[in-house]
């Protein structure tokens, strides 16, 4: 389902970077606005991958309700467009029991396309499909570097090994002639049908960095390769999609001999930063997300009180 403006405008959304303090402040936000939490977050959805992908614990969940969590199992896959219909649904529910649906996360193509809506674009052509995947086989990173010729906005936001995005952005470019980016921009929504509400934590860049490397040690510690290790051993195996994830893909190149635990570990806080970095890029590049800015000075209630005097409370 597509949300009508009344619903969307309802919503409330707290974007930012990995390791920003998103889940304090949005516990804080949602006890303020009487509001139940709904996650933005990609990885979030699977079930058994908790660690490495920081999920609220069970006193944070008991503390505010929360959804979209643990959707899926680890060897399911799950697109872009069932996220956004199932979180739809789940807004309206909440809506319709009289609180707040506040998204929370940092997964900018799901934000993007609960603001914008999703452009479903053309059906899959799979044997070229399977001609780029050949062509990026034989050379590495080609894919990335042809998708920045035909499509370079796509490709600012695209990491170059993101593969299956990709090749989205190639295919729909090869079928219609039109990069995906313009495609999306063409069928965003009108000014005056979006949410007043949504808002991106904006970190100083050092100290987030600090607090990502001190995320990553407590991951390790609370358990992330054993976390990882069953996976690997689990039956049906985890997805592709799945343990690409960061701390995920780390741990297995760990666990499969090819690192060692602290190379592994030191991989995660560089990838984390670097995607940290792309994460920014996707909020920049909203004009509806409103920038807050953190500093090691202010605590989550200082930025909560900010969030509603800056918010428009219906």
């Amino acid at each position: 389902m597509e949300p009508d403006a009344t619903l969307l405008k309802q919503c409330w959304f707290l974007a930012g970077p990995t390791a920003v303090g998103k889940t304090e402040s949005s516990l804080l936000l949602a006890e303020r606005l009487d509001a139940e939490v709904l996650s933005l977050d990609s990885m979030a959805i699977y079930r058994e991958m908790d660690i490495g992908t920081a999920k609220p614990g069970k006193d944070e969940q008991a503390r505010v309700p929360h959804h979209l969590i643990d959707l899926i199992d680890p060897h399911e896959e799950f697109s872009t467009a069932e996220y956004i219909k199932v979180a739809w649904e789940t807004a309206a529910d909440v809506a319709a029991r009289g609180h707040v649906p506040l998204f929370v996360g940092g997964t900018g193509l799901y934000l993007r396309s609960l603001l914008r809506g999703v452009f479903e674009g053309p059906e899959a052509d799979w044997n070229y499909r399977r001609q780029l995947e050949a062509r990026e086989a034989e050379e590495p990173g080609v894919l990335h570097r042809m998708l920045a010729e035909v499509d370079p906005v796509l490709a600012k936001r695209l990491h170059p090994n993101d593969q299956r995005r990709i090749i989205r952005g190639l295919e729909v470019y090869h079928l219609t002639g039109e990069s995906l980016s313009s495609l999306q921009q063409q069928a965003a929504r009108s000014p005056e049908d979006r949410s007043p509400n949504v808002f991106w934590l904006h970190p100083d860049r050092d100290w987030l960095y600090e607090r990502i490397d001190r995320r990553v040690d407590q991951m390790i510690a609370k358990g992330l390769v054993d976390e990882v290790r069953r996976l690997l051993q689990r039956t049906p195996p985890a997805s592709r999609t799945a343990m690409q994830g960061l701390g995920y893909k780390e741990m297995v190149d760990h666990l499969e001999g090819r690192a060692s635990l602290d190379e592994a570990v030191e991989q995660i806080k560089t990838r984390t930063r670097q995607f940290a970095k792309r994460q920014h890029t996707w909020f920049r590049n909203l004009e509806e997300c409103q920038e807050i800015k953190v500093t090691a000075k202010r605590s989550p209630s200082d930025l909560v009180d900010e969030l509603l005097q800056r918010g428009v409370q219906s």
